[in-house]
């Protein structure tokens, strides 16, 4: 089979971990966390998954000329992502995230985004014939919106995919919004778009519906234990997601946009490509950290044989 060509244009950060029973309040001191690093970002995270998922992957960032960035490139590299257009930025340190993760699986996360902040339409175009060659192109929004304009616009011209994560959730403009072949919000994220509180398929239909009249033609809002719905011309869809023991959410909607475009430019149905997403994500939170919990494309395949043996049950993505 013929591996997937995916550009994931994004955010590289590196995760500075403290494990608690519990979530710190607001000037409140928790004593004994557990402390780990680990290799994060949005945009690497969803490229680490979509690597490891099954596809061939070109990643745009920037990172700085620093240990962070170091380790960063190796860690690409050995995954097998194409670093040729990582920029390593003298003038800014490479992106640090502080994330505490509760005993729940919850989290709260603190970004210092440095050389993110600096990835610049200029660093796209030089990017242009990876793009070009590309079926998928993969953002989120930890770098500049005139960037992922530049991104989307790009990808337009070439005709490809063009799927946003939108997160962290922001004002999105319209006319980036026309060029989004895939909008991926989780149901935060939706509410903060359309202002729409989304907590069921109902919900979540009519948060969709929203974003359908700014311009998206396709929305996948993932909602947790109910799996992720699917709003499109050809109707609504909610894809069951697996059932599973969380100990960490950290980086679990990377893991599904990740896979959903490892999926996707293999050339698979939007719903299949959905559930493959779900396993991916289902199984990145039964392990900690963002990169670290990305799965790889035979324990995606497992999990997905395994149920289907089984049967669908009620599931968390």
């Amino acid at each position: 089979m013929q591996k997937s060509t995916i550009v994931v244009l994004g955010s590289s950060n590196t995760d500075m971990v403290i494990r608690l029973d519990r979530i710190p309040r607001p000037g409140e001191t928790k004593l004994g966390g557990h402390f780990f690093m680990a290799a994060g970002g949005k945009g690497a995270n969803q490229a680490v998954a979509s690597a490891r998922s099954g596809g061939r992957v070109t990643f745009i960032a920037r990172v700085g000329a620093d240990l962070f960035g170091d380790r960063a490139l190796t860690g690409f590299r050995e995954d097998g992502i194409n670093v040729r257009y990582i920029v390593r930025d003298r003038k800014a340190n490479s992106g640090v995230a502080l994330i505490f993760v509760a005993a729940n699986g919850e989290n709260s996360i603190a970004v210092a985004g440095g050389a993110n902040g600096r990835l610049s339409p200029q660093d796209v175009g030089a990017a242009a014939s990876a793009i070009r060659r590309s079926r998928v192109v993969l953002a989120q929004l930890e770098t500049p919106i005139k960037t992922i304009g530049a991104a989307a616009r790009a990808t337009a011209k070439a005709g490809g995919m063009f799927i946003l994560n939108p997160a962290p959730a922001c004002a999105l403009p319209g006319s980036l919004l026309k060029l989004v072949s895939i909008l991926t919000p989780n149901q935060t994220e939706a509410q903060l778009l359309t202002g729409v509180k989304v907590t069921d398929r109902a919900t979540a239909t009519k948060a969709a519906a929203r974003l359908h009249v700014r311009g998206v033609s396709t929305v996948i809002i993932t909602l947790g234990a109910l799996g992720a719905l699917i709003s499109s011309s050809a109707g609504v869809d909610l894809v069951p997601g697996f059932k599973v023991n969380a100990i960490d959410a950290t980086g679990a909607g990377d893991v599904f946009n990740g896979a959903l475009a490892t999926a996707l430019c293999e050339g698979q149905p939007l719903a299949a490509a959905v559930r493959y997403a779900n396993a991916a994500a289902a199984i990145s939170v039964t392990r900690l950290g963002a990169q670290p919990s990305a799965p790889t494309r035979i324990e995606i395949q497992q999990l997905l044989r395994a149920r289907n043996k089984r049967g669908n049950g009620s599931a968390g993505s």
